[in-house]
Protein backbone atom coordinates (compact mmCIF):
# COMPACT_ATOMS: atom_id res chain seq x y z
CA UNK A 1 0.00 0.00 0.00
CA UNK A 2 2.86 2.40 0.79
CA UNK A 3 4.42 1.88 -2.64
CA UNK A 4 1.09 2.33 -4.42
CA UNK A 5 0.37 5.56 -2.55
CA UNK A 6 3.82 6.97 -3.22
CA UNK A 7 3.64 6.02 -6.90
CA UNK A 8 0.41 8.00 -7.21
CA UNK A 9 2.16 11.08 -5.86
CA UNK A 10 5.32 10.68 -7.90
CA UNK A 11 3.97 10.18 -11.39
CA UNK A 12 0.47 11.69 -11.64
CA UNK A 13 1.04 14.51 -14.07
CA UNK A 14 4.66 15.17 -13.11
CA UNK A 15 6.22 14.50 -16.53
CA UNK A 16 3.94 16.81 -18.50
CA UNK A 17 4.32 19.60 -15.95
CA UNK A 18 8.12 19.37 -15.77
CA UNK A 19 8.73 19.19 -19.52
CA UNK A 20 6.62 22.28 -20.14
CA UNK A 21 8.33 24.20 -17.35
CA UNK A 22 11.86 23.15 -18.33
CA UNK A 23 11.35 23.91 -22.03
CA UNK A 24 10.10 27.38 -21.18
CA UNK A 25 12.72 28.25 -18.60
CA UNK A 26 15.95 26.33 -19.23
CA UNK A 27 17.34 29.03 -21.52
CA UNK A 28 17.11 31.60 -18.74
CA UNK A 29 18.53 29.36 -16.00
CA UNK A 30 20.81 31.11 -13.53
CA UNK A 31 24.49 30.29 -13.59
CA UNK A 32 24.16 28.75 -10.15
CA UNK A 33 21.38 26.41 -11.32
CA UNK A 34 22.68 25.28 -14.72
CA UNK A 35 23.02 21.50 -14.71
CA UNK A 36 21.85 21.19 -11.10
CA UNK A 37 19.50 18.33 -10.31
CA UNK A 38 18.91 19.37 -6.68
CA UNK A 39 18.95 22.84 -5.14
CA UNK A 40 21.52 23.68 -2.47
CA UNK A 41 18.83 23.71 0.19
CA UNK A 42 18.49 19.94 -0.36
CA UNK A 43 22.10 19.06 -1.17
CA UNK A 44 24.62 21.53 0.26
CA UNK A 45 25.36 20.70 3.90
CA UNK A 46 26.19 24.27 4.89
CA UNK A 47 23.05 25.68 3.29
CA UNK A 48 20.94 22.88 4.77
CA UNK A 49 22.31 23.67 8.22
CA UNK A 50 21.86 27.44 7.91
CA UNK A 51 18.51 27.50 6.11
CA UNK A 52 15.90 25.48 7.97
CA UNK A 53 13.44 23.78 5.64
CA UNK A 54 10.35 22.15 7.19
CA UNK A 55 9.54 18.52 6.43
CA UNK A 56 6.19 18.68 4.67
CA UNK A 57 5.94 14.94 3.97
CA UNK A 58 3.54 14.29 6.85
CA UNK A 59 0.68 16.21 5.21
CA UNK A 60 -2.37 14.24 4.16
CA UNK A 61 -4.51 11.33 5.30
CA UNK A 62 -2.53 9.02 7.62
CA UNK A 63 0.50 11.28 7.08
CA UNK A 64 0.47 10.12 3.43
CA UNK A 65 1.60 6.63 4.45
CA UNK A 66 -1.53 4.98 3.08
CA UNK A 67 -4.57 5.95 1.07
CA UNK A 68 -8.12 6.02 2.51
CA UNK A 69 -9.94 2.70 2.08
CA UNK A 70 -13.61 1.75 2.39
CA UNK A 71 -13.04 -1.92 1.63
CA UNK A 72 -14.60 -3.08 4.92
CA UNK A 73 -17.36 -0.46 5.04
CA UNK A 74 -21.04 -1.40 4.88
CA UNK A 75 -22.70 0.23 1.85
CA UNK A 76 -26.15 1.74 2.35
CA UNK A 77 -28.09 2.69 -0.76
CA UNK A 78 -29.90 5.88 0.21
CA UNK A 79 -32.81 4.96 -2.08
CA UNK A 80 -33.68 2.27 0.46
CA UNK A 81 -34.39 5.13 2.89
CA UNK A 82 -36.61 7.24 0.66
CA UNK A 83 -33.89 9.43 -0.88
CA UNK A 84 -34.32 9.45 -4.65
CA UNK A 85 -32.53 11.33 -7.41
CA UNK A 86 -34.36 13.42 -10.00
CA UNK A 87 -37.76 13.41 -8.25
CA UNK A 88 -37.82 17.21 -7.83
CA UNK A 89 -38.26 16.90 -4.05
CA UNK A 90 -36.05 18.32 -1.33
CA UNK A 91 -34.00 15.50 0.18
CA UNK A 92 -32.78 17.32 3.29
CA UNK A 93 -35.13 15.88 5.90
CA UNK A 94 -34.90 12.32 4.63
CA UNK A 95 -31.09 12.49 4.72
CA UNK A 96 -31.08 13.99 8.22
CA UNK A 97 -33.41 11.24 9.42
CA UNK A 98 -31.08 8.59 8.02
CA UNK A 99 -28.08 10.20 9.70
CA UNK A 100 -29.95 10.30 13.02
CA UNK A 101 -30.35 6.52 12.80
CA UNK A 102 -26.69 6.01 11.95
CA UNK A 103 -25.49 8.26 14.77
CA UNK A 104 -26.04 5.48 17.29
CA UNK A 105 -23.08 3.51 15.94
CA UNK A 106 -19.57 4.04 14.55
CA UNK A 107 -19.86 1.04 12.22
CA UNK A 108 -17.94 1.96 9.03
CA UNK A 109 -20.63 3.02 6.54
CA UNK A 110 -20.81 4.35 3.00
CA UNK A 111 -23.89 6.33 2.00
CA UNK A 112 -24.21 5.50 -1.69
CA UNK A 113 -26.08 8.00 -3.86
CA UNK A 114 -27.21 7.23 -7.40
CA UNK A 115 -26.51 9.28 -10.49
CA UNK A 116 -28.77 12.28 -10.93
CA UNK A 117 -29.74 15.35 -8.87
CA UNK A 118 -30.49 15.53 -5.13
CA UNK A 119 -31.84 18.77 -3.62
CA UNK A 120 -30.47 19.96 -0.26
CA UNK A 121 -31.58 23.11 1.60
CA UNK A 122 -30.55 22.31 5.22
CA UNK A 123 -27.12 21.94 6.76
CA UNK A 124 -26.20 18.26 6.81
CA UNK A 125 -24.05 17.55 9.85
CA UNK A 126 -21.67 14.60 9.94
CA UNK A 127 -20.79 14.04 13.57
CA UNK A 128 -19.78 10.40 13.90
CA UNK A 129 -16.72 8.44 12.84
CA UNK A 130 -16.30 6.13 9.84
CA UNK A 131 -18.84 7.67 7.49
CA UNK A 132 -18.47 8.28 3.75
CA UNK A 133 -20.72 10.13 1.30
CA UNK A 134 -20.19 8.61 -2.15
CA UNK A 135 -21.73 9.45 -5.48
CA UNK A 136 -21.27 7.93 -8.92
CA UNK A 137 -18.83 10.52 -10.19
CA UNK A 138 -18.33 14.24 -10.70
CA UNK A 139 -19.01 14.19 -14.45
CA UNK A 140 -22.20 15.04 -16.31
CA UNK A 141 -23.56 11.51 -15.80
CA UNK A 142 -22.61 11.36 -12.15
CA UNK A 143 -24.19 12.48 -8.87
CA UNK A 144 -25.17 16.10 -8.29
CA UNK A 145 -26.14 17.78 -5.01
CA UNK A 146 -28.06 20.97 -5.78
CA UNK A 147 -28.42 23.71 -3.16
CA UNK A 148 -31.16 26.14 -4.21
CA UNK A 149 -30.59 28.80 -1.54
CA UNK A 150 -27.73 30.20 0.55
CA UNK A 151 -26.89 29.37 4.17
CA UNK A 152 -28.28 32.67 5.46
CA UNK A 153 -31.65 30.90 5.39
CA UNK A 154 -30.47 28.09 7.68
CA UNK A 155 -29.82 27.86 11.41
CA UNK A 156 -26.23 27.42 12.61
CA UNK A 157 -25.93 27.90 16.39
CA UNK A 158 -22.25 26.94 16.10
CA UNK A 159 -21.57 30.38 14.57
CA UNK A 160 -23.26 32.43 17.29
CA UNK A 161 -19.91 33.42 18.80
CA UNK A 162 -18.53 34.46 15.41
CA UNK A 163 -21.57 36.69 14.83
CA UNK A 164 -21.00 38.39 18.19
CA UNK A 165 -17.31 38.83 17.40
CA UNK A 166 -18.07 40.53 14.09
CA UNK A 167 -20.45 42.93 15.82
CA UNK A 168 -18.05 43.63 18.70
CA UNK A 169 -15.28 44.61 16.25
CA UNK A 170 -17.75 46.53 14.09
CA UNK A 171 -16.69 44.58 11.04
CA UNK A 172 -18.13 46.54 8.11
CA UNK A 173 -17.27 46.17 4.44
CA UNK A 174 -16.81 49.71 3.16
CA UNK A 175 -16.59 50.40 -0.57
CA UNK A 176 -17.83 53.93 -1.15
CA UNK A 177 -17.40 53.84 -4.91
CA UNK A 178 -19.61 50.73 -5.06
CA UNK A 179 -22.19 52.05 -2.55
CA UNK A 180 -21.22 49.28 -0.12
CA UNK A 181 -21.49 49.80 3.62
CA UNK A 182 -22.54 46.39 4.88
CA UNK A 183 -21.73 44.28 7.95
CA UNK A 184 -19.65 41.13 7.51
CA UNK A 185 -21.61 37.89 7.49
CA UNK A 186 -20.64 34.79 9.44
CA UNK A 187 -20.61 32.85 6.18
CA UNK A 188 -17.66 34.70 4.63
CA UNK A 189 -15.11 32.18 5.91
CA UNK A 190 -17.18 29.65 7.88
CA UNK A 191 -19.94 27.12 7.41
CA UNK A 192 -20.99 24.74 4.67
CA UNK A 193 -23.91 22.56 3.64
CA UNK A 194 -21.91 19.36 4.30
CA UNK A 195 -20.42 20.02 7.74
CA UNK A 196 -18.30 17.74 9.93
CA UNK A 197 -18.51 18.64 13.61
CA UNK A 198 -18.55 17.43 17.18
CA UNK A 199 -21.91 18.58 18.47
CA UNK A 200 -21.80 21.33 21.10
CA UNK A 201 -18.03 21.68 20.79
CA UNK A 202 -16.81 25.19 20.12
CA UNK A 203 -15.77 25.55 16.49
CA UNK A 204 -13.28 28.36 17.03
CA UNK A 205 -12.35 30.79 19.82
CA UNK A 206 -13.34 34.38 19.20
CA UNK A 207 -14.51 35.93 22.50
CA UNK A 208 -13.00 35.61 25.99
CA UNK A 209 -16.39 35.31 27.67
CA UNK A 210 -16.88 31.87 26.13
CA UNK A 211 -13.51 30.58 27.30
CA UNK A 212 -13.33 27.57 29.58
CA UNK A 213 -10.29 26.50 31.60
CA UNK A 214 -7.49 25.24 29.39
CA UNK A 215 -7.21 21.48 29.65
CA UNK A 216 -3.76 20.09 30.36
CA UNK A 217 -2.27 16.63 30.13
CA UNK A 218 1.33 17.75 30.61
CA UNK A 219 3.56 20.81 30.41
CA UNK A 220 6.34 20.56 27.81
CA UNK A 221 9.60 22.22 28.79
CA UNK A 222 12.11 21.15 26.14
CA UNK A 223 12.05 20.29 22.44
CA UNK A 224 13.78 21.22 19.18
CA UNK A 225 11.99 22.39 16.07
CA UNK A 226 11.94 19.66 13.44
CA UNK A 227 12.69 16.82 15.87
CA UNK A 228 10.25 14.29 17.34
CA UNK A 229 11.10 14.19 21.05
CA UNK A 230 9.89 16.58 23.72
CA UNK A 231 10.36 16.56 27.46
CA UNK A 232 7.37 17.12 29.75
CA UNK A 233 6.94 17.71 33.48
CA UNK A 234 5.07 14.43 33.86
CA UNK A 235 3.82 11.76 31.47
CA UNK A 236 1.39 10.15 33.92
CA UNK A 237 -1.70 11.24 31.97
CA UNK A 238 -0.34 10.39 28.52
CA UNK A 239 -0.94 7.24 26.47
CA UNK A 240 0.77 5.79 23.42
CA UNK A 241 -1.55 6.04 20.42
CA UNK A 242 -3.36 9.11 21.78
CA UNK A 243 -3.90 12.13 19.50
CA UNK A 244 -2.86 15.25 21.39
CA UNK A 245 -2.53 18.94 20.60
CA UNK A 246 0.57 20.99 21.37
CA UNK A 247 -0.34 24.61 22.00
CA UNK A 248 1.99 27.61 22.06
CA UNK A 249 0.45 30.54 24.01
CA UNK A 250 1.35 34.16 24.65
CA UNK A 251 0.47 35.95 27.87
CA UNK A 252 3.69 38.01 27.87
CA UNK A 253 2.82 40.66 25.31
CA UNK A 254 4.65 42.04 22.31
CA UNK A 255 8.07 40.71 23.28
CA UNK A 256 7.07 37.17 24.23
CA UNK A 257 9.42 34.33 23.17
CA UNK A 258 6.81 32.89 20.80
CA UNK A 259 6.73 36.20 18.86
CA UNK A 260 10.45 35.94 18.16
CA UNK A 261 10.04 32.24 17.34
CA UNK A 262 7.47 33.15 14.70
CA UNK A 263 8.99 36.27 13.15
CA UNK A 264 12.69 36.34 14.17
CA UNK A 265 12.59 40.09 14.77
CA UNK A 266 12.32 40.77 11.04
CA UNK A 267 8.96 42.57 10.89
CA UNK A 268 7.58 45.61 12.68
CA UNK A 269 3.86 45.15 11.99
CA UNK A 270 2.97 42.36 14.44
CA UNK A 271 -0.72 42.87 15.15
CA UNK A 272 -2.41 43.12 18.53
CA UNK A 273 -4.25 39.79 18.25
CA UNK A 274 -0.92 38.12 18.98
CA UNK A 275 -1.23 39.16 22.63
CA UNK A 276 -4.79 40.38 23.09
CA UNK A 277 -6.33 36.94 23.76
CA UNK A 278 -4.44 35.10 26.49
CA UNK A 279 -6.38 31.85 26.01
CA UNK A 280 -5.87 31.68 22.25
CA UNK A 281 -2.95 29.49 21.19
CA UNK A 282 -0.88 31.12 18.44
CA UNK A 283 0.41 27.79 17.16
CA UNK A 284 -1.15 24.33 17.34
CA UNK A 285 0.08 20.90 16.37
CA UNK A 286 -2.06 17.76 16.43
CA UNK A 287 -0.04 14.56 16.55
CA UNK A 288 -0.04 10.97 17.74
CA UNK A 289 2.08 9.86 20.68
CA UNK A 290 4.17 6.92 19.44
CA UNK A 291 6.40 6.31 22.50
CA UNK A 292 6.84 7.38 26.11
CA UNK A 293 10.12 6.95 27.98
CA UNK A 294 9.93 8.48 31.43
CA UNK A 295 9.36 12.19 30.86
CA UNK A 296 10.33 12.02 27.21
CA UNK A 297 7.52 11.79 24.65
CA UNK A 298 8.00 10.84 21.02
CA UNK A 299 5.52 12.21 18.50
CA UNK A 300 4.60 10.88 15.06
CA UNK A 301 5.34 14.26 13.45
CA UNK A 302 8.22 16.74 13.90
CA UNK A 303 7.87 19.62 16.33
CA UNK A 304 6.44 22.74 14.77
CA UNK A 305 8.44 25.05 17.04
CA UNK A 306 11.16 25.02 19.64
CA UNK A 307 10.19 24.51 23.27
CA UNK A 308 12.39 26.05 25.95
CA UNK A 309 12.30 27.88 29.24
CA UNK A 310 10.17 30.99 29.09
CA UNK A 311 7.86 29.73 26.39
CA UNK A 312 4.25 28.98 27.30
CA UNK A 313 3.48 25.55 25.87
CA UNK A 314 0.69 23.15 26.77
CA UNK A 315 0.03 19.53 25.83
CA UNK A 316 -3.72 19.08 25.69
CA UNK A 317 -6.30 16.46 24.72
CA UNK A 318 -7.82 17.02 21.30
CA UNK A 319 -11.39 15.98 20.56
CA UNK A 320 -11.91 14.90 16.98
CA UNK A 321 -13.72 12.70 14.50
CA UNK A 322 -11.95 10.32 12.14
CA UNK A 323 -12.46 8.59 8.80
CA UNK A 324 -15.10 10.81 7.26
CA UNK A 325 -14.93 11.08 3.50
CA UNK A 326 -16.72 12.81 0.61
CA UNK A 327 -16.16 11.44 -2.87
CA UNK A 328 -17.33 11.27 -6.48
CA UNK A 329 -20.01 13.95 -6.85
CA UNK A 330 -20.79 17.50 -7.93
CA UNK A 331 -22.06 20.34 -5.72
CA UNK A 332 -24.01 23.00 -7.64
CA UNK A 333 -25.35 26.37 -6.54
CA UNK A 334 -27.55 28.74 -8.55
CA UNK A 335 -25.68 31.71 -9.93
CA UNK A 336 -25.95 34.79 -7.72
CA UNK A 337 -24.17 38.08 -8.28
CA UNK A 338 -21.42 38.82 -5.81
CA UNK A 339 -22.44 41.60 -3.45
CA UNK A 340 -19.06 42.38 -1.92
CA UNK A 341 -16.09 40.86 -0.18
CA UNK A 342 -16.90 39.54 3.34
CA UNK A 343 -20.67 39.79 2.94
CA UNK A 344 -21.18 36.44 1.24
CA UNK A 345 -24.60 34.89 1.72
CA UNK A 346 -23.31 31.38 2.24
CA UNK A 347 -23.25 29.43 -0.99
CA UNK A 348 -20.63 27.24 0.69
CA UNK A 349 -20.02 23.58 -0.11
CA UNK A 350 -18.09 21.52 2.47
CA UNK A 351 -17.02 22.70 5.93
CA UNK A 352 -14.51 20.41 7.66
CA UNK A 353 -14.11 20.89 11.40
CA UNK A 354 -12.62 18.69 14.15
CA UNK A 355 -11.59 15.95 11.75
CA UNK A 356 -8.42 13.82 11.86
CA UNK A 357 -7.70 11.43 9.00
CA UNK A 358 -10.46 12.41 6.59
CA UNK A 359 -10.70 13.08 2.88
CA UNK A 360 -12.45 14.71 -0.06
CA UNK A 361 -11.88 13.16 -3.49
CA UNK A 362 -13.20 13.74 -7.02
CA UNK A 363 -15.59 16.61 -6.28
CA UNK A 364 -16.62 19.46 -8.58
CA UNK A 365 -18.14 22.59 -7.04
CA UNK A 366 -19.95 25.14 -9.22
CA UNK A 367 -20.95 28.75 -8.40
CA UNK A 368 -19.97 28.56 -4.72
CA UNK A 369 -19.02 31.47 -2.51
CA UNK A 370 -16.49 29.05 -1.01
CA UNK A 371 -16.03 25.49 -2.22
CA UNK A 372 -14.35 23.89 0.79
CA UNK A 373 -13.61 25.61 4.11
CA UNK A 374 -11.66 24.15 7.04
CA UNK A 375 -11.23 24.73 10.76
CA UNK A 376 -9.42 22.65 13.40
CA UNK A 377 -8.58 19.64 11.23
CA UNK A 378 -5.42 17.59 10.70
CA UNK A 379 -4.20 14.78 8.46
CA UNK A 380 -6.69 15.51 5.67
CA UNK A 381 -6.32 14.73 1.96
CA UNK A 382 -8.34 16.82 -0.51
CA UNK A 383 -7.70 15.49 -4.02
CA UNK A 384 -8.98 16.05 -7.54
CA UNK A 385 -11.29 18.98 -6.79
CA UNK A 386 -12.49 21.43 -9.45
CA UNK A 387 -14.15 24.76 -8.70
CA UNK A 388 -15.86 26.54 -11.58
CA UNK A 389 -18.86 28.66 -12.57
CA UNK A 390 -19.61 32.29 -13.33
CA UNK A 391 -19.73 33.31 -9.67
CA UNK A 392 -16.91 35.50 -8.33
CA UNK A 393 -16.02 33.41 -5.28
CA UNK A 394 -14.30 34.15 -2.00
CA UNK A 395 -12.36 30.87 -1.61
CA UNK A 396 -11.91 27.72 -3.67
CA UNK A 397 -10.37 25.29 -1.15
CA UNK A 398 -9.22 27.26 1.88
CA UNK A 399 -6.96 26.10 4.69
CA UNK A 400 -7.53 27.74 8.07
CA UNK A 401 -6.52 26.39 11.51
CA UNK A 402 -5.28 23.19 9.89
CA UNK A 403 -2.23 20.99 10.42
CA UNK A 404 -0.77 18.54 7.90
CA UNK A 405 -3.49 19.00 5.28
CA UNK A 406 -2.72 18.08 1.67
CA UNK A 407 -4.69 19.62 -1.22
CA UNK A 408 -3.62 17.86 -4.40
CA UNK A 409 -4.75 18.37 -8.01
CA UNK A 410 -7.02 21.32 -7.29
CA UNK A 411 -8.07 23.13 -10.47
CA UNK A 412 -9.49 26.61 -9.92
CA UNK A 413 -11.32 27.54 -13.12
CA UNK A 414 -13.45 30.38 -11.74
CA UNK A 415 -12.53 33.88 -10.60
CA UNK A 416 -11.76 33.73 -6.86
CA UNK A 417 -10.70 36.41 -4.39
CA UNK A 418 -8.26 34.01 -2.69
CA UNK A 419 -7.87 31.07 -5.10
CA UNK A 420 -5.29 29.21 -2.97
CA UNK A 421 -5.17 30.42 0.62
CA UNK A 422 -3.30 29.56 3.79
CA UNK A 423 -5.42 31.30 6.38
CA UNK A 424 -5.35 31.95 10.13
CA UNK A 425 -3.42 29.28 12.09
CA UNK A 426 -2.71 27.06 9.06
CA UNK A 427 0.47 25.04 9.65
CA UNK A 428 2.59 22.44 7.81
CA UNK A 429 0.04 22.11 5.00
CA UNK A 430 0.49 21.76 1.26
CA UNK A 431 -1.09 22.74 -2.05
CA UNK A 432 0.38 20.23 -4.52
CA UNK A 433 0.17 20.15 -8.33
CA UNK A 434 -2.68 22.63 -8.45
CA UNK A 435 -3.59 25.28 -11.00
CA UNK A 436 -5.29 28.67 -11.18
CA UNK A 437 -6.78 29.85 -14.47
CA UNK A 438 -7.84 33.43 -13.66
CA UNK A 439 -6.13 36.24 -11.68
CA UNK A 440 -3.91 33.97 -9.57
CA UNK A 441 -2.74 34.83 -6.08
CA UNK A 442 -0.83 32.50 -3.76
CA UNK A 443 -2.55 33.99 -0.74
CA UNK A 444 -1.06 33.95 2.75
CA UNK A 445 -3.73 35.41 4.89
CA UNK A 446 -2.12 36.75 8.08
CA UNK A 447 -3.23 35.15 11.35
CA UNK A 448 0.04 33.32 12.13
CA UNK A 449 -0.09 30.94 9.20
CA UNK A 450 3.31 29.27 9.27
CA UNK A 451 5.49 26.64 7.58
CA UNK A 452 3.14 25.98 4.65
CA UNK A 453 4.05 24.88 1.14
CA UNK A 454 2.92 25.83 -2.38
CA UNK A 455 4.33 22.96 -4.45
CA UNK A 456 4.20 22.52 -8.25
CA UNK A 457 1.63 25.25 -8.75
CA UNK A 458 0.73 26.33 -12.28
CA UNK A 459 -0.89 29.72 -12.89
CA UNK A 460 -2.08 31.82 -15.84
CA UNK A 461 -0.99 35.46 -15.67
CA UNK A 462 -1.94 38.42 -17.87
CA UNK A 463 0.61 41.23 -17.61
CA UNK A 464 -0.04 44.95 -17.52
CA UNK A 465 2.26 47.61 -18.98
CA UNK A 466 4.46 47.56 -15.84
CA UNK A 467 5.63 44.02 -16.62
CA UNK A 468 5.20 42.87 -13.06
CA UNK A 469 2.63 40.82 -11.18
CA UNK A 470 1.86 40.50 -7.41
CA UNK A 471 1.70 36.71 -7.32
CA UNK A 472 2.67 36.54 -3.64
CA UNK A 473 0.21 39.10 -2.27
CA UNK A 474 -1.10 38.42 1.24
CA UNK A 475 -4.51 39.32 2.66
CA UNK A 476 -5.86 39.61 6.18
CA UNK A 477 -6.63 42.20 8.84
CA UNK A 478 -3.97 44.46 10.34
CA UNK A 479 -4.48 43.05 13.85
CA UNK A 480 -3.29 39.66 12.55
CA UNK A 481 -0.41 40.92 10.42
CA UNK A 482 2.21 40.11 9.19
CA UNK A 483 1.17 38.01 6.22
CA UNK A 484 2.89 34.87 7.48
CA UNK A 485 5.44 33.57 9.96
CA UNK A 486 8.81 32.04 9.14
CA UNK A 487 9.53 29.28 6.63
CA UNK A 488 6.55 29.36 4.29
CA UNK A 489 7.80 27.72 1.12
CA UNK A 490 7.27 28.00 -2.65
CA UNK A 491 8.57 25.19 -4.85
CA UNK A 492 8.44 24.87 -8.63
CA UNK A 493 5.93 27.62 -9.33
CA UNK A 494 5.21 27.65 -13.08
CA UNK A 495 3.81 30.88 -14.53
CA UNK A 496 2.13 30.73 -17.93
CA UNK A 497 2.16 34.31 -19.18
CA UNK A 498 -0.71 34.97 -21.56
CA UNK A 499 0.91 38.03 -23.12
CA UNK A 500 4.14 40.04 -23.08
CA UNK A 501 6.13 37.76 -25.37
CA UNK A 502 7.24 40.54 -27.71
CA UNK A 503 9.94 41.43 -25.19
CA UNK A 504 12.68 39.29 -23.63
CA UNK A 505 12.77 41.54 -20.55
CA UNK A 506 12.23 39.56 -17.37
CA UNK A 507 8.94 39.82 -15.46
CA UNK A 508 8.96 40.86 -11.80
CA UNK A 509 6.90 38.62 -9.51
CA UNK A 510 6.36 40.31 -6.16
CA UNK A 511 3.67 41.29 -3.67
CA UNK A 512 5.16 40.20 -0.32
CA UNK A 513 7.05 42.59 1.94
CA UNK A 514 6.21 41.32 5.43
CA UNK A 515 6.65 37.53 5.22
CA UNK A 516 9.93 36.60 6.98
CA UNK A 517 12.34 33.83 6.02
CA UNK A 518 10.37 32.37 3.13
CA UNK A 519 11.94 29.65 0.97
CA UNK A 520 11.34 30.46 -2.70
CA UNK A 521 12.74 27.74 -4.93
CA UNK A 522 12.36 27.20 -8.67
CA UNK A 523 9.95 29.93 -9.77
CA UNK A 524 9.83 29.64 -13.57
CA UNK A 525 7.68 30.39 -16.58
CA UNK A 526 7.37 30.83 -20.32
CA UNK A 527 9.07 34.21 -19.91
CA UNK A 528 12.15 34.88 -17.78
CA UNK A 529 11.15 35.97 -14.27
CA UNK A 530 12.68 37.85 -11.36
CA UNK A 531 11.41 37.37 -7.82
CA UNK A 532 11.19 39.93 -5.01
CA UNK A 533 10.17 38.61 -1.60
CA UNK A 534 10.93 39.81 1.88
CA UNK A 535 12.25 40.08 4.43
CA UNK A 536 15.22 37.68 4.48
CA UNK A 537 13.83 35.23 1.95
CA UNK A 538 16.03 32.43 0.64
CA UNK A 539 15.59 32.44 -3.14
CA UNK A 540 17.21 29.78 -5.31
CA UNK A 541 16.89 28.33 -8.80
CA UNK A 542 14.73 31.02 -10.35
CA UNK A 543 13.99 30.10 -14.00
CA UNK A 544 14.94 26.49 -13.36
CA UNK A 545 13.26 23.18 -12.54
CA UNK A 546 15.24 20.62 -10.54
CA UNK A 547 14.63 17.19 -12.12
CA UNK A 548 15.34 15.20 -8.92
CA UNK A 549 12.95 17.28 -6.84
CA UNK A 550 10.24 18.75 -9.04
CA UNK A 551 7.98 18.40 -6.00
CA UNK A 552 9.38 19.06 -2.54
CA UNK A 553 6.55 17.17 -0.86
CA UNK A 554 7.10 14.06 -2.97
CA UNK A 555 10.89 14.26 -2.60
CA UNK A 556 10.59 14.43 1.18
CA UNK A 557 7.92 11.72 1.30
CA UNK A 558 10.00 9.31 -0.78
CA UNK A 559 13.04 9.95 1.40
CA UNK A 560 11.09 9.45 4.63
CA UNK A 561 9.34 6.26 3.56
CA UNK A 562 12.60 4.75 2.31
CA UNK A 563 14.10 5.25 5.76
CA UNK A 564 11.24 3.72 7.73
Amino acid sequence: MLKLHLTKHLFAGTLAFSLAAMTASAAQATVQAIGATLPDILSNEKVMKDKFLPDYSFAGYANSEKAPSTQDFTVINVADHGIFANDGLDDSQALLTLLDKLRESDEPTVLQFSKGRYIISSIIYFDRNNLVVRGEGSGVSGTEFYFPRPLIYTEAPELKELKEYLVSLNKIQKEKKNNIYLPFTEWAWSGGYFWTRIKDLRVKKYLDKYDVPIRTLATPNKGKQGEFILTVDTSDKLKVGEIIELQWYNTKGENAPIINELYHGLVDNVGSHHWRFANLALARQQSEIVAINGNQVELKTPLLHNIHEGMEVNLAPWEHLSNIGFEHFTMTFPFAERIAHHVEQGFNGIYLTRLYNGWVDDVKITNADSGILTEEVANISITDVVTDGEKFAHYSVQMGAVHNVLVENLHVKNKVEHPLSFNTFATKSVYLRSSIDIDPVLDQHSGVNQQNLFDMISVNVTLDENRQYPLFAGGGASYWKPSHAAYNTFWNINVRFQNGHASAQSVLLNGMKDGPKARVISVNGNLPVHVEYGPDAYIEGTNWVYPEAESLFEYQLKKRLSQE
